[in-house]
């Protein structure tokens, strides 16, 4: 499995004030999304999330995201290894991604750029 990068996951109260920070803070424009009544902003290796209580109480148990070449061979080599595959692959704006559970209880999303499967 390829590991291309790691992005940051940080939930806000105000995505509206925290975006101008991590653009300068990254040198980057953000790039926004809604997905499942949370807007994202994505700004660098920051992913910036704000949205209703509940959705971001599920959000915060993933540590990160993980950019890799290929979901479907992620998801291979983490079972073999020992990890759960708790979700996915499913198709996002950008590609596809996968939520594991690691043995030693860390929770990762795994993402592809991959929109053609």
């Amino acid at each position: 499995m390829d590991i291309l990068g790691t992005t940051l996951r940080i939930c806000v109260d105000d995505l509206e004030t925290m975006v101008p920070f991590y653009e300068r803070l990254a040198g980057a424009r953000a790039l926004r999304f809604e997905r499942g009544g949370v807007s994202v902003a994505a700004v660098g290796c920051f992913l910036l999330m704000s949205g209703p209580q509940a959705e971001l109480d599920v959000l915060r148990k993933v540590a990160a995201t993980i950019a890799v070449r290929d979901v479907d061979e992620a998801r291979e080599v983490l079972t073999e290894a020992g990890a759960q595959v708790l979700a996915g692959p499913v198709a996002t704006p950008a590609g596809r991604n996968l939520i594991a559970l690691h043995p030693d209880g860390s929770v990762y999303e795994y993402a592809d750029r991959r929109a053609d499967r």
